[in-house]
């Protein structure tokens, strides 16, 4: 008893959205279904999730190829420190140190006057936030599949308890079957469709244990703990979950736009256009600087005086040769490219449109079915309302209610599958928005 307070009190405490990129999953969507547990379930993936861990790598490597490319538009400085031993003729009076210490300090920098090397820059910084937007589209593709096994967990928590009850009441019904065959007022018909039914609902039962324990396992891969922790795994009730949230009816065409999808593929484009400016810029010629100064101990004079020293500074323009072939082909692919992320672009917008009608859609019509189905419970209630006052009249047997009792479970089951069914709805509408609901 304390032990189990005590694992409640610790599961509780843990911290909610902890994460950096929390705001990615819109943690206040999350909060309206009044479940800690579940809310405590994605925290703990946020901080443990590999996929994640991946993706923030992902996105760090990226952001690094920026800095990379940002320091090769800055000027190049290098020194190789080296020791010279030399014949050299001498010449009238003038005489070298055949044994020397040299230390050379080259300078390079390509001016960049065509703003070629910062259009590179531009372009890896337009793959680092694609890039990003991706990031945003895993957190999102973890947060919907954690919520879809809890709300399976817990849907199948409630349909255990109810399958308990219908095996306890087959029991009974199967005792209450023989007794009257052993009494000659039952057929052997009527006892094997007892011993069927019971049979069927032990099958049932074993089933939805067996489902119930696959989506443990796979919550425990999606939060990044071990299987074997499974039993320790506190849930809400299915009840209770999301009872006072009601979804929005519509979403804004600028919520669809804002799907990290689609930014991902405009900052792809973005991408490519600039490339394509690179590569018209290839067949211009680069501006280089060079500059040489080598302080050495060859030549009479101190070793950082300026006579004991070598200086040079060089400006060229450099141009390939018979590389025309080459480049045009380039640029042909670069536009290429453009034109094929363009339909890309295309093809997502028409994905996104119809992936948001579709959940709002699937949404208001489940939600109907739910509804019917719930209308459905309360007249299979009301029925075994009727039984129960039949039975104290003396014109109905205890057997009557048993079988009425069942129906009802079954009922009730009907209901808790179009209530999961229609919750789930909600997390793909999420989904489909990009988390902006």
């Amino acid at each position: 008893m304390y032990k189990k307070i005590f694992l409640v009190f610790i599961f509780l405490a843990l911290p909610c959205f902890a994460r950096d990129n929390a705001e990615y999953i819109n943690t206040e969507f999350w909060k309206n279904f009044g479940d800690d547990y579940l809310n405590c379930y994605i925290s703990r993936a946020l901080e443990n999730n590999h996929d994640l861990k991946k993706a923030d790598l992902k996105v760090e490597e990226y952001r690094q190829k920026v800095r990379v490319s940002l320091g090769k538009e800055l000027p190049a400085l290098m020194t190789a420190p080296a020791y010279l031993g030399a014949q050299v003729p001498k010449i009238d009076n003038f005489e070298l140190d055949t044994n020397a210490f040299i230390l050379p300090f080259l300078a390079n920098y390509e001016a960049d006057f065509l703003l070629k090397n910062r259009d590179k820059t531009r372009s890896e910084k337009k793959n680092y936030e694609a890039e990003q937007f991706y990031e945003k589209t895993v957190y999102i593709a973890l947060v919907t599949d954690i919520a879809s096994a809890y709300i399976n967990l817990i849907k199948l928590d409630r349909l255990i308890e109810l399958q308990q009850k219908i095996l306890k009441n087959n029991y009974a019904l199967y005792d209450k079957t023989k007794l009257r065959y052993d009494n000659g007022i039952s057929s052997l018909t009527d006892l094997n469709n007892a011993k069927k039914d019971l049979t069927d609902t032990k099958n049932e039962l074993v089933e939805y244990d067996s489902d119930r324990q696959n989506l443990l396992y796979e919550l425990a891969v999606m939060i990044g703990e071990s299987p074997d922790c499974t039993d320790n795994f506190l849930r809400g009730r299915f009840d209770e979950f999301a009872k006072n949230y009601s979804p929005p009816d519509s979403i804004s065409s600028d919520v669809i736009y804002a799907r990290p999808d689609v930014r991902q593929c405009e900052k792809k484009l973005e991408k490519a256009k600039i490339d394509i400016r690179i590569a018209k810029k290839e067949f211009l010629p680069r501006f280089n600087i060079t500059g040489v100064w080598i302080f050495n101990t060859i030549s009479p004079g101190s070793f950082f005086s300026w006579e004991s020293s070598i200086a040079s500074i060089m400006a060229a323009a450099v141009t390939d040769l018979f590389a025309g072939g080459r480049k045009i082909a380039n640029l042909r692919i670069k536009k290429a490219v453009y034109e094929q992320l363009f339909e890309e672009y295309k093809q997502t917008d028409l994905t996104a449109l119809k992936e948001v009608n579709g959940s709002l859609y699937m949404l208001k019509n489940d939600k109907i079915r739910y509804l019917n189905s719930k209308e459905k419970t309360e007249y299979e209630n009301s029925n075994l309302k009727l039984v129960n006052l039949r039975f104290k009249e003396g014109t109905a047997s205890q057997m009557d209610i048993l079988e009425n009792q069942n129906r009802l479970y079954e009922v009730q089951k009907s209901l808790i599958n179009k209530r999961a069914v229609y919750l789930i709805d909600i997390i793909t509408l999420y989904k489909a928005a990009g988390a902006k609901i």
